[in-house]
């Protein structure tokens, strides 16, 4: 929950108004997105059999939960805003911290782009006045939603804690739909058959690969650390319920999939649910699923505006941006720093498509960027042994391990499987050095 900001606030600080209410809402916005559309379709074309499917989910939501062990620690050892930028900085050094922060922030105004976009297309195809402006009404909401949060923090945690309880309650009646107007076909015969051997092996670690970035977001509380109340316990408690309300969401809304449509349907469907919409609700079904994602679309963008934000705001006050992106308005908001987030979030939406080689070279970073705080929890149990821990991870040093090393099995079949995307990534990580060291120069 959100509480009112007093009026002896200091002006230039973040403010310390967020609840638990808050962090379940940043994480349900950032996770659910237009992944749980796309991906069970992909995951049924590789494994084609019922318990296989749903055990690949299973297994994405426990690494989720093993990494949210150790950045519970950090949150609460670290309560800086800034997300994992913090901890790799704090435990690796300034470089890493850069890496890790930039990569994260441009990735995120990526993100930012692609949710305004898919918004923009599905609403002139529902309401027809707006076609031919589906580019200009992206911009628009981009643009309404940064001037929501431009008025403070109240304002921005408040459309973010209506805008997912929206999405979890749209969820949440179409999963009630398929079990109530479904028709029991999870015993179908699949249309394929299962692979064997090595070829099941590699099926499974494509699926979980797809479900880990399907799950990716869940750290999106650690982002607003120094704006959370009691972040000792606040931050575990919004890490672990909202990491556990996903797990749900997603297990009973391919559960909600299989029971309407047999698994060999669903394999290599691009949008499941919209399929699984048309068979329940016949000629109203694209209209419930376009609606389902636009309301899903809007929680996300909210998110990610708040956490780009937070991200340069960091990484400006610690001397890795120009100092005016360090600075907080009355209300609470990092106003240049979301200036120049939807400046980048907008031109990404205007070149379309030319961003999406970007975004396939950021994701990259995305599970480095777990990779360096999992290492960061070793680092900073040898180095400051002393520092006050409210929350240390349950299972270290195993549980450490095994998230570090799901992390690092991921990077490498993300290498064998694309290798052109690695090469991009490494010649990104080459060419960051000289502009860490220029930025440094300029402070």
């Amino acid at each position: 929950m959100t509480k009112t900001i007093s009026s002896d606030a200091v002006r230039g600080h973040l403010f310390r108004v967020l609840g638990v209410g808050f962090g379940l809402a940043v994480i349900i916005g950032n996770t659910i997105g237009s992944g749980i559309f796309r991906t069970p379709g992909q995951i049924a074309a590789h494994l084609p059999n019922v318990w296989l499917f749903l055990a690949v989910w299973v297994i994405g939501g426990m690494y989720a939960l093993l990494g949210a062990l150790q950045i519970a620690e950090l949150g609460t050892m670290l309560p800086r805003s800034g997300g994992q930028y913090v901890f790799a900085r704090h435990a690796l050094g300034e470089y890493a911290g850069f890496i890790s922060g930039w990569s994260d922030w441009i990735s995120t105004c990526g993100s930012t782009a692609a949710v305004a976009i898919v918004i923009g297309e599905f609403s002139r195809v529902l309401f027809p006045v707006f076609r031919g402006w589906g580019i200009a009404l992206g911009i628009t909401i981009t643009v309404l939603f940064a001037a929501l949060q431009w008025r403070g923090i109240a304002w921005g945690s408040s459309s973010q804690n209506i805008t997912s309880s929206i999405k979890a309650l749209a969820f949440v009646a179409l999963i009630v739909a398929c079990f109530i107007f479904g028709k029991g076909t999870a015993g179908a015969t699949a249309i394929m058959p299962v692979p064997t051997g090595f070829a099941l092996i590699g099926a499974f670690v494509i699926s979980l690969q797809a479900v880990i970035f399907t799950y990716d977001g869940w750290t999106g509380v650690v982002y607003f650390s120094e704006e959370v109340e009691q972040p000792g316990k606040n931050i575990p408690r919004s890490l672990f319920i909202g990491i556990l309300s996903i797990i749900a969401i997603y297990l009973l809304v391919n559960i909600a999939l299989l029971y309407v449509l047999p698994i060999g349907k669903i394999a290599g469907q691009d949008f499941a649910v919209g399929l699984a919409a048309n068979e329940i609700f016949g000629k109203h079904g694209d209209t419930v699923f376009r609606s389902l994602t636009i309301l899903s679309m809007l929680s996300a963008l909210n998110a990610y505006h708040l956490m780009a934000s937070r991200v340069l705001f960091a990484m400006s006050r610690d001397g890795l941006f120009t100092a005016r992106g360090a600075t907080v308005n009355k209300g609470g908001t990092p106003a240049f720093a979301l200036l120049i987030s939807v400046i980048v979030a907008v031109l990404f939406i205007v070149f379309g498509q030319t961003f999406e080689r970007v975004l396939a070279v950021l994701a990259f970073f995305f599970v480095a960027n777990y990779t360096l705080s999992f290492i960061s929890v070793f680092v900073l149990r040898y180095r400051e042994p002393e520092k006050e821990r409210p929350y240390r991870a349950w299972g270290y040093p195993w549980t450490t391990a095994a998230a570090l090393l799901g992390s690092i099995l991921f990077l490498a079949g993300a290498i064998l499987s694309d290798t052109r995307v690695s090469i991009y990534a490494l010649l990104l990580l080459a060419v960051s050095y000289p502009m860490f060291r220029f930025l440094k120069h300029l402070r």
